[in-house]
């Protein structure tokens, strides 16, 4: 299974972007400030002192997602693997950027810093990410929109 989110709409707070399976549309996504994007577009390379503790997006690649059990939920989530200065990063249910402490949020509706209807998104979003997990690797492309 492939996983692309594209980043597209920057604010001071939030980026906000198109999530896609297999290359088809699932939802809106929503994260942290990305610290990379410049008022120019362009794409800062990652660098260690670009991350504001639990502020910021997390870098622009290719990550594995697997799931395993959340100490946090108390229950089993996704998590994206092996991210630069980063750890226990997940996708998960949220609205505002505020509780994304550097995790994605899924939502079906979208506003300016907002994703709405998160918890429909990601309670349609498991059983699929399950079902690839099954049939093999779960690859997330994290990248910036036009």
């Amino acid at each position: 299974m492939e996983l692309k989110l594209i980043r597209k709409d920057h604010t001071n707070n939030s980026a906000v972007g198109d999530f896609l399976i297999d290359g088809s549309f699932f939802s809106y996504s929503l994260e942290d400030k990305d610290r990379q994007i410049q008022p120019d577009g362009s794409i800062l390379p990652w660098r260690p002192d670009l991350k504001v503790y639990g502020q910021t997006a997390i870098p622009y690649g290719v990550y594995e997602v697997i799931t395993n059990y959340s100490t946090r939920f108390k229950k089993v989530m996704p998590l994206i693997l092996d991210v630069l200065d980063f750890s226990g990063i997940r996708i998960h249910i949220l609205n505002q950027a505020k509780e994304s402490e550097g995790c994605i949020g899924l939502g079906l509706t979208k506003s300016v810093d907002w994703i709405g209807k998160s918890e429909a998104a990601f309670n349609k979003f498991f059983p699929l990410l399950q079902a690839g997990l099954e049939d093999g690797k779960v690859i997330l492309t994290i990248i910036k929109g036009a």
